[in-house]
């Protein structure tokens, strides 16, 4: 026994301590005052009572603030891909204020209590925390307070359910297997910590770079603020504003990157079910399609082709001889995309498992010993794909698909998805070798995962473009992969929701997403199945999926009328991949979404948030959807700003007005916008096959626009050394003349002719082709043919046909004007 006594007052401080200590980790703490700062060549570190701050500039729209409790700033990201500026900022010192100022933004930082204002040059506030309490730190949670401006509205955010304004819901970032997830549920498979603000004719966007657990708050339960919190790491967020949604857009994906371009194969149709097998049902797919003059181009493979649904392994009774059912395929112009699951089942002899237990490239706790987890294959291991060793190890695991000619990669169950859903915190992930646990780990999993596969078949296909896709992702992830919905289900609810969570994507700088058309779980109806195959031609990923143990949902398995609605909506998006590609082309250089939100052209217009009316997109510049459920032949649309045609009649309408359409299963609702120039071709059974040598370009009335036409051989990387067919369209309304610009690249286009359709013009005297004057011809265009399934008299159609104006001309000319003489 010690004889060793402890004075009782030093016992009293040394408890008073303690309990200090722990209401200081339980209660709010502000970074409090600023001590002092010093200037750094991009930017500011600024030391205050309880925290240290970092702001740096990233251009002059774009500012970093990041705040560290212990002033060890985490420098590793895997979301943002650019630097720092090294110049273009001034900094004042003002007595309540330090002010640092470039070119568009005067970012105030209070003195007395560390805290945000970001103002334009005009002095108007376009950003600011709450005064009182703007940052703040409770444990290892950190949140910052934003003051709610009058009007403001909230929109983003990426797969997130709910309404397209987010003011007065709160959110969690938390990477969720969601099987049938509802219209409001609450994480599910993706995080995307980016959201924009507008107010009074002012945006701004907020990506909080931290992959821990995080929550967004948009006004609710409370009027006062909006606020993010992040449970671990730094506080760690980039403001944007510029003068548009779109420009914050492209801001945004100048900081955390953007796609290349996709194979072409990859925008055509793809079939999917859960599963097709054995190889037999692949074939009689395939040939359905081509005998049925369906284009297609991709039959999917879920888990049913593995053996025991082990990744890297084919069940060799239903899939005796994969490779040559591969060529066999591709003969028919068909890819196959397969399903690629993390999990490594546990199993003596199976060799990805022997080789990755010989490679340590596995998840393990704290004690050394390897995670195990149980899903579809039984107990497995997981790849840490934080580690540069194990994205090497599963590249060459990808080989076997490579091998045999798969070019199109499926990642799933990638949150990570295990059965019982609760993922222990403390796995020990490598984070390029800083170490750190599940609760850093858990949200860019799937992000990682898609980076090794995008990286590892890239390389291994010398020269060809994989496609890639995910259901699990973070903010970046569109550099390596598109994304798709997850297990939706098979309602006219849940097809809404779909078109919402696909414009939520774009706004998150996500331009290659989609859904399951005709839903995943549950039977699709007849009626349902049509609208939504109408709708999701006018989708950037185009893919009809549906559960095992479900109905057929191919598009001739409900009958001859859906039949042949399928068949149109397929044909109408294959003739439309020349305006198509064009605009992923532009997602590749500026990150402008495929399908946008009206949100982005239409910001200040209150009636774009209206729920009768949020589910309205664009499709490019051009077409205006408006999905509709599958029960009603009678939809309200509301048409904003501008002049719109009908795209089935060409009956002309005014914008900033509500009308009522007549909304039959073989008509979608799509009106296009005046002026638009849009690029088509003949119909193709796949991208495999040749499209007729003439580029069909309708033009929709006398009114300005642009649109950046763009072909390369759709396969290769070749087109970013100019290997590509470049040329910009442009109709001058004033001067009644469409532009065709010089071609820039060093390919030919793919057609020799131009077939002009002039829809919406008066009858032209004449019409001038590099002052060459050529004849005009009248004749009948029709996107979609009368079904031939129905009744005429019991169910009469609205007739498709409309009558244009039309020339045909050359397309060799390096620049070609076209005049319109009325």
């Amino acid at each position: 026994m010690s004889d060793y006594s402890v004075p009782i007052y030093q016992i009293q401080e040394i408890m008073t301590e303690i309990k200090e200590r722990a209401v200081k980790h339980i209660r709010h703490q502000s970074p409090g005052r600023i001590l002092n700062f010093s200037k750094e060549t991009n930017g500011l570190i600024i030391n205050a009572e309880n925290a240290c701050a970092r702001v740096q500039v990233f251009g002059p729209t774009i500012i970093r603030v990041q705040i560290s409790q212990d002033g060890q700033f985490d420098n590793l990201s895997y979301t943002v891909v650019a630097a720092p500026a090294q110049e273009g900022f001034e900094i004042q010192e003002e007595k309540q204020h330090i002010v640092l100022s470039t070119k568009a933004l005067d970012v105030h930082i209070s003195r007395e209590l560390l805290g945000f204002s970001f103002m334009n040059k005009q002095g108007e506030v376009i950003n600011k925390d709450e005064e009182g309490f703007g940052i703040s730190t409770i444990g290892n949670d950190h949140t910052v307070y934003k003051t709610i401006q009058k009007g403001e509205r909230f929109i983003g955010l990426g797969e997130k359910t709910g309404d397209l304004d987010r003011k007065g819901s709160g959110y969690t970032n938390w990477n969720t297997d969601h099987f049938a997830y509802g219209p409001d549920s609450d994480p599910i498979y993706g995080s995307y910590p980016f959201y924009i603000g507008l107010h009074n004719q002012l945006a701004y966007g907020i990506l909080v770079d931290n992959s821990y657990k995080s929550h967004f708050n948009f006004g609710a339960s409370n009027h006062r603020f909006s606020s993010f919190t992040v449970e671990g790491g730094d506080m760690d967020y980039y403001f944007i504003h510029e003068e548009s949604v779109a420009k914050i857009l492209e801001s945004y994906t100048t900081l955390t990157g953007r796609m290349e371009m996709p194979p072409l194969w990859s925008l055509g149709y793809q079939q999917c079910r859960y599963s097709y097998y054995p190889e037999e049902e692949v074939y009689s797919v395939a040939r359905t399609f081509r005998e049925k003059n369906i284009p297609a181009d991709a039959i999917v493979l879920d888990i049913h082709y593995m053996d025991a649904y082990k990744i890297f392994s084919w069940d060799k009774q239903r899939f005796p001889d994969p490779k040559k059912m591969m060529q066999d395929l591709q003969e028919q112009g068909f890819q196959v995309v397969v399903m690629c699951d993390p999990g490594i089942k546990i199993e003596e002899d199976y060799e990805p498992y022997e080789d990755g237990l010989k490679e340590d490239v596995f998840l393990k706790y704290p004690d050394g010993t390897y995670y195990r987890g149980e899903v579809w294959p039984g107990w497995c291991h997981f790849p840490d794909f934080t580690n540069p060793k194990t994205r090497k190890w599963w590249r060459e695991k990808l080989q076997h698909y490579v091998d045999l000619g798969v070019q199109g990669f499926w990642n799933d169950m990638n949150e990570i998805a295990t059965w019982g859903q609760r993922l222990p915190d403390l796995m020990e992930f490598d984070f390029e070798g800083e170490g750190g646990s599940t609760k850093r780990g858990r949200n860019i999993y799937g992000l990682m995962m898609c980076r090794s596969t995008y990286e590892g078949t890239k390389k291994l296909l010398r020269g060809k473009r994989p496609f890639n896709l995910t259901r699990s992702g973070f903010c970046g992830v569109q550099r390596y992969s598109a994304v798709w919905t997850g297990d939706n289900v098979a309602n006219d609810e849940h097809m809404l929701l779909g078109v919402r969570l696909v414009n939520s994507l774009g706004l998150t700088g996500i331009a290659f997403t989609g859904y399951d058309v005709g839903g995943f779980a549950g039977e699709t109806s007849v009626s349902l199945f049509a609208r939504w195959i109408s709708i999701g031609a006018f989708s950037p990923f185009f893919r009809g999926h549906t559960m095992v143990n479900s109905r057929d949902s191919e598009p001739w398995t409900f009958g001859e009328e859906v039949e042949d609605i399928s068949r149109n909506y397929i044909n109408l998006r294959y003739q439309l991949l020349p305006y198509l590609y064009s605009l992923f082309h532009e997602a590749s250089e500026n990150g402008m979404p495929i399908s946008r939100s009206l949100a982005i052209d239409h910001s200040f217009d209150d009636n774009v948030y209206d729920p009768g009316y949020q589910n309205q997109y664009l499709f490019g510049p051009a077409f205006l959807v408006a999905p509709v459920e599958s029960y009603k032949d009678l939809v309200k649309v509301y048409l904003p700003q501008g002049h719109w045609f009908d795209f089935h009649t060409d009956r002309e309408f005014s914008g900033a007005q509500e009308i009522t359409v007549d909304c039959p299963l073989t008509h979608l609702p799509v009106f296009v916008k005046l002026g638009s120039v849009v690029p088509m071709q003949s119909v193709v059974q796949s991208t495999s096959e040749t499209p007729e040598p003439v580029l069909h370009l309708h033009v929709y009335g006398k009114g300005d626009s642009e649109l950046e036409y763009f072909e390369d051989d759709g396969s290769s990387f070749q087109y970013q050394q100019g290997e590509y067919y470049k040329r910009t369209l442009k109709f001058e309304a004033k001067a009644s003349k469409l532009v065709m610009e010089t071609v820039q690249g060093s390919m030919d286009s793919k057609f020799t002719t131009v077939k002009l359709y002039l829809h919406g013009f008066e009858e032209l005297k004449a019409v001038k082709v590099n002052n060459l004057e050529l004849k005009v011809a009248r004749e009948e265009v029709v996107f979609l043919p009368a079904i031939s399934s129905f009744d005429p008299i019991e169910n009469p159609q609205e007739e498709s046909g409309v009558q244009v104006q039309t020339v045909e001309f050359d397309h060799s000319a390096a620049e070609i004007q076209v005049h319109l003489a009325h």
